[in-house]
Order: C-alpha cells, then sequence, then structure tokens
C-alpha cells in the first residue's frame, strides 16, 4: 500500500460534489497530521469525521518533520504552517503529496516531491478501473459547476478531461 500526504483542498472538492468516497478506493493510504485534522477539516461541517470514517490516518510529526516544517517557512513564507507540515511528512517520508495548492505544489517540485491533486486522483480512478465513465464524466461536471467558488481547479485541464469522450 502506497502512502501519499494529505492537504485539506482535495478532499473539501470531492466533499463538495458528494464523492469523498471515490479517493479511497484506490491502493493509497492517505496520512495527515493529527493537528491539520483537527485544525483545517472543520469547513465543511463533516468533512473531518467522514474522512477519518474513510480510512484517512492520522500522524504525528517526527523530528525530522519538523525539522523541515520549521525550514519550509522560512524558504516558503506563502506556505501556512499546516502545507508546510503536509510537505514536510511528504519529504521524509518519501511519498507523494495530495494537493492543488498552487504555492504548495511549486514548493514540492522544488523539494522534488511528487504531487498528484484531484483532477489526478480522478484519472487514477478512471484508469484503474475503479470508476466507470458515467462517474468519472459526473464528478468533473460536478467539479465544474463548482469550479471558481467552493472548487478551485483549472479550467483548461476539466475541459481536457471532457474532450476524451468526445472523440
Amino acid at each position: 500500500m502506497e502512502y501519499i500526504s494529505s492537504d485539506t483542498n482535495v478532499w473539501i472538492d470531492f466533499f463538495v460534489i458528494g464523492c469523498i468516497k471515490l479517493p479511497f478506493r484506490l491502493p493509497y493510504t492517505y496520512v495527515m497530521n493529527s493537528d491539520a485534522i483537527n485544525d483545517e477539516l472543520l469547513s465543511p461541517g463533516g468533512l473531518r469525521d467522514e474522512l477519518l470514517r474513510c480510512g484517512l490516518l492520522s500522524v504525528e510529526l517526527t523530528i525530522e518533520e519538523f525539522e523541515f516544517a520549521e525550514e519550509f517557512g522560512l524558504l516558503y513564507p506563502r506556505l501556512s504552517i499546516y502545507d508546510r507540515i503536509a510537505l514536510a511528512i511528504a519529504k521524509a517520508r518519501k511519498i507523494v503529496l495530495l494537493t492543488g495548492d498552487g504555492a504548495l505544489r511549486k514548493a514540492a517540485k522544488c523539494e522534488n516531491i511528487t504531487v498528484i491533486g484531484t483532477i489526478g486522483i480522478l484519472d487514477k480512478l478512471l484508469d484503474g478501473d475503479y470508476i466507470n465513465e458515467d462517474d468519472y464524466r459526473f464528478c468533473l461536471m460536478e467539479l465544474q459547476k463548482r469550479n471558481g467558488r467552493e472548487v478551485r481547479l483549472p479550467k483548461n485541464e476539466i475541459t481536457l478531461r471532457f474532450k476524451r469522450f468526445s472523440k
């Protein structure tokens, strides 16, 4: 089982479209720092409890991760403390980072950390036959409807995915 360090925004994307359970079909264990779970997953209401029921794993920081998070504060001042912690967990454990946050993605690139976001998770679900094309299209349509409000995804990436089916 592959581990993935989680930021908050991807979970919000799946939650607002009513598909929070879908990413847990993949052969991954999603981890998030316990403080981030208790502080960042409060809104929308019910998000935290639903993620924990689905299998989000609460983890404590190691000394190395704490030190990385401190260092990242100086290197990447635009990142929140919990963004730095998610990045530190990914770096120290040599695992993928789950995020859609632009500044966090840039920092991950600088740290040579692989990143996956909402659309990447959807692609993996479809490509691995964890969901069918109808479910995939439904998710894309719901994300597109909410894009710019509760969801912030690159419009061109959503459009590109729709073209996959119009051939």
